[in-house]
């Protein structure tokens, strides 16, 4: 049964989802902060290399976009002012603004820094018919960031409140209807709904498809046996159905750190000290989580561009910085030396397979030097960043 026909026989409300996304959140606040970059273009991240994280409204109508390289933006406009990435702010913002969104609903699903979902299924009792409720969120955000604006969709199911919320940008409202939602979809494109990327697209090109009413002129099994899973879900929102409910909290499926250098390298001695920084990052999240994992990922990006990934599996799940690295370090011994790294990254993941967290269950040398690796950590984690590790500043030299 789709979660909106299921919401409407358990509760005799209409049901709703809302979907709340911030309007260019990272370079909203550094207008915020610095009145002067106000209605100035201006992107944050990037720098001299990289890509751009967010593009204010106004480098917008440029060309200028997330994800587009930093060189390619520098052409679209010229005078385009690039700011370094404040993480720290950008966050301390984003728990503001996740507490003001808890106010209105208990079920809260954080989706990003920068966008959430709230199940809305009955609020109008709260705070009054969805045009209401609508305004009343936007309005809430406004005087907790002191002054940021977002835009919001309103939709019975959870991929169409993230479609609404995108339609009228910048401080928009969107509100889709049960009654709407089969006229909303005959026209609307595949490339609309979140997960179809360039090469879905491509292929589905292939045979014609367009909109929502042309993948509806196939049956279930074409999907299923040409596309797999990819293809069914395209199958069910193509007819509205999404039985994913907000989920306040999700236990993440990995954790990463990447740079972008500012210049190619082949020098191994800096590619090894930026894996060890990764990997002192990624470690800490993970002691900070509670987590574990088997699965250590290298990434990198050469200088054309092209992307590799190579994965080790340990024999036991670790949240150990130096183990972290040692595997990556293997991985990068084993890639060609004489091409030039143009991003270079570090992730871990298989939590799910991971036996007990907090302890190793057999001795063996191996075991005593995680567990060795574990307790330095420990202790290096407890006096933060009043120091620098010697481990740190030597590590391209292991």
């Amino acid at each position: 049964m789709p979660a909106a026909e299921k919401n409407m026989n358990e509760r005799g409300n209409a049901p709703w989802i809302m979907h709340v996304d911030m309007d260019a959140f990272f370079t909203s606040i550094e207008q915020l902060d610095n009145p002067r970059l106000r209605n100035l273009p201006i992107a944050v991240g990037g720098m001299t290399r990289g890509v751009i994280s967010t593009a204010s409204y106004e480098a917008r109508k440029f060309g200028v976009h997330s994800a587009m390289p930093t060189a390619l933006a520098l052409r679209l406009c010229p005078r385009l002012i690039l700011l370094p990435c404040r993480m720290a702010r950008y966050s301390e913002v984003s728990r503001r603004i996740m507490e003001t969104l808890r106010g209105f609903s208990p079920l809260v699903e954080q989706a990003s820094i920068d966008e959430a979902y709230l199940e809305a299924t009955g609020l109008e009792r709260l705070f009054g018919p969805p045009e209401e409720l609508c305004k009343k969120v936007m309005e809430a955000v406004f005087r907790a960031t002191g002054g940021l604006t977002c835009s919001i969709g309103l939709a019975p199911v959870k991929f169409l409140a993230k479609i609404a919320s995108d339609l009228h940008k910048p401080h928009g409202c969107t509100i889709l209807r049960e009654s709407e939602v089969q006229a909303f979809l005959q026209t609307l494109p595949v490339g609309k709904i979140p997960g179809v990327g360039q090469a879905f697209l491509r292929e589905l090109a292939e045979f014609g498809i367009k909109t929502c009413a042309d993948v509806c002129t196939r049956p279930r099994s074409f999907w299923e046996r040409r596309f797999g899973k990819s293809g069914l879900s395209l199958f069910l929102r193509a007819q509205g159905i999404d039985e994913r409910g907000v989920v306040p909290y999700r236990k993440p499926k990995s954790e990463s750190a990447e740079t972008t250098l500012e210049q190619d390298t082949t020098d191994r001695a800096l590619l090894c000290g930026w894996l060890y920084r990764h990997a002192e990052r990624v470690g800490r999240a993970l002691r900070r989580q509670g987590f574990c994992g088997r699965v250590v990922t290298l990434k990198i990006k050469y200088r054309d561009f092209s992307l590799v990934t190579r994965r080790a599996t340990l024999t036991e799940p670790t949240c150990a910085t130096q183990t972290i690295f040692s595997a990556a370090k293997d991985l990068l011994e084993a890639l060609d030396p004489q091409r030039p790294v143009r991003l270079i990254g570090v992730g871990v993941s298989g939590f799910d397979n991971a036996p007990a967290q907090g302890f190793l269950p057999q001795a063996s040398p191996a075991h005593e030097e995680e567990l060795r690796r574990r307790r330095l950590d420990k202790a290096l984690d407890a006096i933060g960043d009043k120091i620098v590790t010697g481990r740190l500043l030597c590590a391209g030299k292991q």
